[in-house]
């Protein structure tokens, strides 16, 4: 059965950016994946200007089988760019995320999906985390100064485990370093967000592509980016056409 013959619900958007190394294990995970799920998925790769061998294992990968696609950015663009040229590229009622280092596994995307009919976003938050303790703790005081700027409730939103309904996604307003505040930006719409517990593992290849300077300055400066954005955010629905 080719994909324009399946019924795919969810489109898995995995941004790739220097993870040759990483690659066949996201293939075989996925495979796993695929066979145990209920439901009728399939992954996107979005490769962000990668220098190394990532495109043409990507490219392998995708020959291999139709439940793989890919899209090449011309050059390295940054984590909010691939992952809103994933969103453009869905055409699935939700769209997923999971970062290519699998640090997060895709298996617990199946307690994600049970409550997508409910919520524009279901978001996982990591538990027993198997980051180094600079990475938690710059995590931490991240996540604690972004939840008193924004408000959004949200425990864990650098957790690369997400679903969402596309609809939704395709509204969020995207510039660099957003994708640390989607529970915020869905907020903007309205959009009710359920957070779940999720497994999280070491790193096993690759490079970290995040320090302690980028994942504390720059989140804070695009806190005060958000508040002037949420203060001017048009939200609106149709209440009646003809």
């Amino acid at each position: 059965m080719n994909q324009e013959q399946k019924e795919f619900e969810l489109t898995i958007i995995v941004p790739v950016y220097d993870e040759e190394d990483n690659l066949e294990r996201v293939k075989k995970e996925f495979l796993s994946y695929f066979k145990s799920s209920k439901y009728q998925s399939k992954v996107l790769f979005v490769n962000d200007g990668s220098s190394d061998g990532s495109q043409k294992m990507i490219e392998k990968i995708c020959s291999e089988s139709d439940l793989f696609s890919f899209i090449e950015l011309d050059r390295n663009h940054g984590l909010s760019a691939a992952i809103k040229a994933g969103f453009d590229h869905t055409t699935t009622p939700f769209v997923g995320y999971i970062d290519s280092d699998l640090q997060t596994t895709p298996m617990d995307f199946e307690l994600l999906m049970e409550h997508r009919n409910e919520y524009a976003l279901v978001t996982g938050v990591r538990q027993n985390r198997k980051d180094s303790f600079v990475k938690n703790i710059s995590s931490k005081i991240a996540n604690g100064f972004r939840r008193y700027m924004t408000k959004d409730t949200a425990e864990d939103t650098g957790c690369p485990l997400k679903v969402m309904r596309t609809d939704y996604a395709k509204k969020m307003p995207f510039f660099t370093g957003m994708h640390r505040f989607i529970p915020a930006l869905m907020m903007l719409q309205d959009g009710a967000i359920k957070q779940i517990p999720v497994r999280h593992f070491p790193r096993i290849a690759g490079e970290a592509k995040y320090h302690l300077f980028n994942r504390l300055v720059g989140p804070f400066k695009d806190c005060f980016a958000y508040r002037w954005m949420k203060k001017r955010y048009i939200n609106y629905d149709i209440k009646k056409q003809g």
